[in-house]
């Protein structure tokens, strides 16, 4: 075989598909889904810290729903979070004694960690959202900051699945 062969049968056989599979490897993580690690405890029991999770890009807000744990850019703390979606915009939230209520309706949180005895009422402006962790106690969420409502501008993403540690694998509710 000649040189001139080779040197062509190793670049459309390695090359060219090395450089295909990083381009696509790009953009599935510019546009589609992208891997988070679990920074803080304000998401225990549902997400531990050192937790890594595939998520998936939020293109339109609108079609996310109470109880969904998402990733999103706080520009007051300057620094992208993950809790739980709880109050849509239009929203009157209610939390008395740590027990909430969106639009009169009690919510059912089985997921909550470590419970606290918050009270506040808070109505989420149109084109806002409001979150709050699992781990209650230990969560600096929408109860405590300045601003409380999340810009449907800056979520990011919706958690789908834990990949790592490799015994919790498995999708996120």
């Amino acid at each position: 075989m000649s040189q001139e062969i080779k040197k062509s049968n190793f670049f459309s056989d390695w090359i060219i598909p090395i450089v295909i599979a990083v381009i696509l490897a790009i953009l599935i993580n510019k546009f589609l889904i992208f891997k988070v690690k679990i920074p803080s405890e304000s998401m225990v029991p549902t997400l531990n810290v050192g937790d890594r999770l595939f998520v998936t890009r939020v293109y339109n807000p609108e079609n996310l729903k109470r109880g969904d744990i998402v990733v999103f850019h706080s520009e007051e703390k300057d620094e992208d979070m993950i809790k739980r979606l709880i109050g849509l915009p239009g929203d009157k939230i209610v939390i008395n004694d740590g027990i909430v209520t969106v639009n009169g309706e009690t919510l059912e949180e089985n997921y909550i960690g470590t419970a606290d005895n918050y009270s506040g009422e808070f109505t989420v402006p149109e084109g806002k959202y409001f979150f709050l962790g699992d781990n209650r106690y230990w969560s600096l969420d929408s109860r405590y900051w300045e601003n409380p409502y999340i810009d449907g501008s800056e979520i990011k993403g919706k958690a789908q699945v834990k990949v790592y540690p490799w015994k919790d694998f498995g999708r996120i509710k």
